[in-house]
């Protein structure tokens, strides 16, 4: 496993990585937001603007010590990863809307399911390179499943969600730890009478790691469709999650502006999973991927804002 990382990239890149994205965690919450509070639209705007601007400059050291095919796969596995992770933005609000999570502690909450979110991407990634490596028909059960949820999200795209808290997840957490549910949302744990009791801070928590975990579902074999390096589709997938908290604050009250978005995700999934069948027999370029992504994107991205401009109802 380790000798494969290391031929994916250098010790030092990894070690480097590691050290700027912790570093700039620990600017995040330790400097930046010490206290719980609501991030404005600038603050949000600033820190979206900074982790985009991380990620492209990431992408360029990439060109410059991997080469231009390496940094076209970094650009449409984050992409791809964005793109997937703002249709999580959608979800985040039905959680922290059933919960009744109050805005300023929603940063903290996002914040250690990024945490979270970064080790079950690593497991899942390892996971998915050596089954890719090791038995070459997972390339046609990756690209049909990937085929499979693009068909199924076009399908059910306009069937409402249920409700968090009543989900499976929230059940089984209830019977599985004593849970306080006035424990608040600033502790993770509360003691009473003696006794150590799961916060509601917690339950979230937990659901926001779960539905995390079902998008890396999709997501992970999605840029696994692009490039077979662990290191490309690691930094991709840290890069495209780490600037999620703050798209979130910035888009959450728009969230209703992109309702097309769930339809260019389900016709791109559907895309790289086709690109992933025919890989065999059928090259595809990773330029001509990096502009059908963007060009669907950018497409879905111009009718939804274009159909609830205001003034005009919902299409």
């Amino acid at each position: 496993m380790f000798h494969a990382l290391l031929e994916s990239a250098p010790w030092w890149a990894w070690l480097g990585f590691h050290v700027l994205v912790f570093a700039m965690l620990a600017l995040d919450l330790g400097v930046f937001n010490r206290s719980a509070h609501e991030p404005s639209i600038r603050e949000s705007g600033l820190w979206t603007a900074v982790w985009i601007a991380l990620a492209l400059a990431f992408n360029g050291l990439i060109l410059k010590y991997m080469g231009p095919v390496h940094a076209g796969e970094y650009l449409a596995g984050y992409l791809l990863e964005k793109s997937l992770s703002v249709d999580n933005l959608f979800v985040f609000v039905l959680v922290f809307t059933s919960f009744q999570v109050p805005r300023r502690n929603q940063h903290r909450v996002l914040y250690w399911g990024v945490l979270g979110a970064l080790v079950m991407r690593a497991v899942m990634i390892l996971a998915g390179t050596a089954l890719l490596q090791r038995f070459a028909w997972m390339t046609f059960v990756f690209g049909g499943f990937l085929i499979y949820t693009g068909v199924k999200m076009l399908v059910h795209r306009d069937e409402e969600p249920g409700d968090p808290k009543d989900g499976a997840v929230a059940r089984a957490f209830q019977r599985v730890l004593p849970f306080d549910p006035e424990g608040g949302f600033t502790k993770l744990l509360v003691r009473k009478g003696g006794r150590t009791f799961a916060t509601p801070m917690f339950l979230v928590l937990v659901v926001v790691e779960v539905t995390d975990l079902v998008f890396a579902v999709d997501s992970i074999p999605a840029v696994l469709a692009v490039t077979r390096n662990p290191f490309i589709v690691y930094t991709s997938n840290v890069f495209a999650i780490l600037g999620l908290r703050s798209l979130y604050f910035l888009l959450a009250r728009m969230v209703d502006r992109f309702h097309h978005l769930s339809i260019g995700l389900a016709v791109i999934l559907a895309l790289v999973g086709v690109k992933m069948c025919i890989a065999e027999w059928i090259h595809v370029p990773i330029l001509h991927s990096l502009l059908a992504i963007g060009a669907i994107l950018a497409g879905c991205i111009l009718s939804s804002l274009w159909t609830t401009r205001p003034g005009k109802g919902r299409a």
